[in-house]
């Protein structure tokens, strides 16, 4: 990992925080930060996350305490009671959370002492500073409080109930159709799905979460931290899966969510057969154009620990092509590391990338000559390409400096306009599919 980031694909805890929150119905953030905090946020989340939009009560009218000079000096719990105090008599939500800044936790407002003081209201705090890490740190946050304060505790366990989280609402730009393809293929094999934040949730799915026999965490690094409060208070055990795209890592998804819960073999392999069936005749519309005009090309990726390994995988596996370098940029731990070098390992192809874990967005040029060899003058230089960059809009110099052609699919995409699109499962893997091949042939 470089010792500085440079053009960082997330924001700060607080961002992720109201990014969260903004995806959960009927949900109030109160922000209780310095004047211009709230909306520098939203100006980052909208764009940068597809154009995600405000929500309901969010963006350019989350409610927001402002402090100034005089709250600094003298302190803003009572600023604080005034602006929960006015929220809940003018914005009507089924839960409220106040979201802290860097500047009240600096000088020692106590949130969640205010917050107490409003036990007829349904209203929680969470510390989400800036100095105690990024989106996806304001993310489990979130979840930790909500999990602690929210959700109802001593439900009886229901056989067949899950939960699933592990995708951080904007920051994973595709969050929601992600979700929506996990759940429609957990619910084939029998399962009654909580995804918090996908379509037709309520609160109060949220609220009685604690029914779940188990929570499915999409992801080896994000939202383990507040499945394991889950299950210390609520005694649910949780698995972890990683985000699978495209029929092979799909397969394998709903095998070991099988495994986990005792659901007979028989329905799951049912299940994968339909759903490789439907798979596979839509890939056979793209096989003459990808023959006949050779598509086959090298990629490089740069991401989240989420995508990059998954999508490495579904390219060299399925689709084909070989993957080159593939450039993790999240802060992440040295078992977190162990964990997600061996998603690298016993792919069906044998063209796995070099995998580098760097902060610094700029190396990729370096991981690129490294593996590649760089031109010295000889006579004969066989150079890169053709092939394709999938990242952010962040490479668009990258981009033009090698004139290879971008997908973005990674915080930032500021590039497309993303409504139900997913990346998540078979459908995902033919969303996919269609972007990579129309990005090749879009010029003809």
């Amino acid at each position: 990992m470089s010792k500085f980031v440079d053009r960082p694909r997330y924001t700060c805890a607080l961002g992720g925080a109201l990014l969260t929150l903004r995806a959960l119905p009927r949900t109030i953030p109160i922000i209780h930060a310095s004047t211009g905090c709230g909306y520098n946020i939203y100006n980052a989340t909208n764009s940068g996350s597809g154009y995600i939009g405000g929500g309901y009560c969010g963006g350019s009218s989350w409610s927001s305490t402002n402090v100034v000079e005089k709250e600094i000096v003298f302190g803003g719990e009572d600023r604080l009671r005034e602006q929960i105090r006015t929220t809940i008599e003018i914005m009507d939500g089924d839960l409220y959370v106040v979201v802290t800044g860097c500047m009240v936790e600096m000088i020692g407002d106590d949130a969640s002492s205010v917050t107490s003081e409003f036990n007829e209201y349904p209203v929680i705090a969470v510390s989400t500073p800036s100095f105690k890490g990024n989106s996806y740190v304001g993310y489990d946050m979130v979840l930790t409080e909500l999990f602690k304060y929210f959700v109802t505790k001593g439900l009886k366990k229901q056989k067949g109930v899950v939960n699933v989280f592990g995708l951080v609402p904007g920051q994973d730009v595709f969050y929601k159709g992600n979700l929506a393809e996990i759940k429609r293929l957990l619910e084939k094999i029998g399962l009654t799905v909580n995804t918090f934040f996908g379509e037709n949730e309520t609160i109060d799915s949220l609220k009685n979460s604690s029914k779940a026999e188990l929570n499915i965490i999409l992801s080896d690094t994000y939202g383990i931290s507040s499945a394991k409060i889950f299950e210390e208070v609520h005694s649910t055990p949780y698995i972890t899966t990683g985000l699978p795209v495209g029929a092979t890592q799909t397969a394998e998804f709903l095998c070991k969510v099988a495994d986990t819960l005792g659901i007979p073999k028989k329905i799951v392999d049912k299940t994968i057969l339909s759903e490789d069936i439907r798979y596979y005749d839509y890939l056979e519309r793209i096989a003459d154009i990808y023959f006949d005009i050779d598509l086959s090309r090298y990629a490089v990726l740069i991401g989240d620990a989420n995508y990059v390994p998954a999508i490495s995988r579904f390219i060299s596996d399925e689709f084909g092509w070989i993957p080159l370098v593939a450039q993790i940029t999240d802060f992440i731990t040295d078992d977190e590391k162990e964990i997600i070098t061996a998603k690298f390992e016993n792919w069906e192809s044998t063209t796995v990338p070099t995998v580098v874990f760097d902060t610094d967005a700029s190396a990729l040029v370096k991981h690129i000559q490294k593996r590649w060899g760089q031109s010295n003058n000889q006579k004969y230089y066989d150079t890169l390409g053709p092939a394709v960059i999938i990242g952010s809009v962040l490479e668009r110099d990258l981009s033009t400096k090698f004139g290879f052609p971008l997908l973005a699919v990674t915080y930032p995409v500021t590039s497309r306009v993303v409504l139900n699109q997913g990346y998540a499962g078979y459908t995902g893997g033919l969303n996919l599919v269609s972007d990579l091949v129309t990005l090749q042939i879009s010029g003809r």
